[in-house]
């Protein structure tokens, strides 16, 4: 297709911003959510943007991931009630293993007023927030540090995780596919993931809207390997089923005003 003015620069705010809300969309574009909605189906019909529950995205690559200050601001809103939930769930004296992750900062945030806690991560963010928290022991894994976004990755840091067993493992991952696969982009951050579930007694996973239906290249687990899954809205078809076939208790943190 040729898009035209009004939706050339529906495609120049998403691609600026990561992601969109139709609602926001109409309200910059000065028309109804009905036109939006139009739009938005014609240009995804074209690859040119990807739609999730309520909002658009720019189009996934399957083998990179987008950029760090991207994926921060990227339903920064979702993830920090997503992070709430998991906070209000998550036990004074526990031990915990935070993986690689925006949505993992945001629980990192969360956790800060816990005490007690024994954290285990390979997420030089996470240590460095919850390095404020004086009732909190950080333990970080060595390994090779990913400069783009601070994460420990390689064999050393899976040798490292494969030390501990701890009560609750909290999992970010990049995208769940309609087959109930986890996936992500990096082999080497995959397999530190995969440690870190087999050595959790339970595994919480915490993913926005925007990863439903995200395709990635590499395989990191299955929904049946996870307890509970933590989210900000109703997953589309056909995850529920999914979800329930597989025994995952789902969580979603909701909008409780307008704007949270």
């Amino acid at each position: 297709m040729n898009p035209n003015p009004r939706q050339i620069k529906l495609l120049e705010t998403v691609r600026a911003q990561g992601s969109v809300t139709v609602e926001h969309l109409a309200e910059m574009l000065g028309v109804t959510l009905q036109t939006v909605r139009r739009d938005v189906q014609r240009l995804a019909d074209d690859g040119l943007l990807a739609r999730f529950h309520g909002g658009v995205r720019a189009p996934s690559s399957t083998i990179e991931n987008l950029a760090y200050q991207q994926r921060e601001t990227l339903n920064a809103g979702g993830k920090a009630r997503i992070a709430r939930a998991v906070a209000a769930r998550v036990p004074n004296d526990c031990s915990l293993i935070l993986n690689i992750g925006t949505t993992t900062e945001a629980i990192a945030k969360a956790l800060l007023s816990h005490t007690g806690l024994r954290v285990i991560t390979n997420n030089l963010n996470v240590a460095s927030i919850l390095s404020d928290n004086p009732a909190c022991e950080v333990i970080v894994a060595g390994g090779s540090v990913r400069s783009r976004d601070r994460a420990i990755v390689g064999e050393a840091a899976v040798d490292f995780i494969r030390q501990f067993k701890v009560d609750i493992a909290i999992i970010g991952i990049s995208g769940i596919e309609d087959d109930g696969s986890l996936r992500d982009f990096d082999l080497r951050e995959v397999k530190v993931a995969q440690a870190i579930i087999a050595q959790a007694r339970e595994v919480w996973l915490a993913a926005d809207a925007s990863k439903f239906n995200r395709p990635a290249m590499v395989q990191l687990a299955d929904l049946s390997q996870i307890d509970c899954l933590f989210t900000d809205v109703e997953p589309p078809p056909p995850f529920p089923a999914l979800l329930a076939s597989a025994g995952v208790r789902c969580e979603i943190a909701r909008a409780t005003v307008k704007g949270d």
